[in-house]
């Protein structure tokens, strides 16, 4: 049986996190003027897809846990992007929406893709197979 490699450059592991790294990175430049750290982004992304969510469908389109959510979504509302209220057929959900402010950042947030694109040179089809091989080691067809 052939032995591993011991280095650490070689590890699937290891170029995963230096291209996430990498990703938060690419994105610094293009958030800050917005006020808004990569967390943020992809909550605003994922509201602009369809707000209002609740804080557990937030987490689920996410992949995030509540413990995670919840204090990225305070933040935003101090900033004056999202609302959190109570549903009020189920007390117990929090429901969270854009604000004005929060709707206003969507063009610009959307152009952020387009400008990450053109900084991984990567063409259309090179970026979807990339999402979709992520997507399948993120989460596995038998879990």
């Amino acid at each position: 049986m052939a032995l591993e490699s011991k280095s650490v450059s070689t590890q699937l592991s290891f170029a995963l996190y230096g291209a996430a790294n990498r990703m938060v990175r690419l994105h610094k430049p293009f958030l800050e003027p917005l006020g808004l750290t990569f967390p943020q982004y992809l909550v605003i992304l994922a509201l602009l897809e369809g707000a209002p969510l609740s804080v557990g469908e937030l987490g689920a389109r996410l992949d995030m846990d509540t413990g995670t959510i919840t204090p990225l979504v305070k933040r935003l509302e101090v900033a004056g992007f999202v609302t959190r209220k109570r549903d009020p057929a189920d007390e117990r959900r929090v429901l969270v929406d854009l604000t004005s402010r929060g709707r206003a950042l969507e063009a610009k947030v959307r152009g952020i893709s387009g400008k990450i694109k053109t900084a991984c040179q990567l063409t259309d089809r090179g970026l979807d197979d990339l999402r979709r091989t992520l997507e399948a080691l993120a989460h596995p067809a038998d879990e």
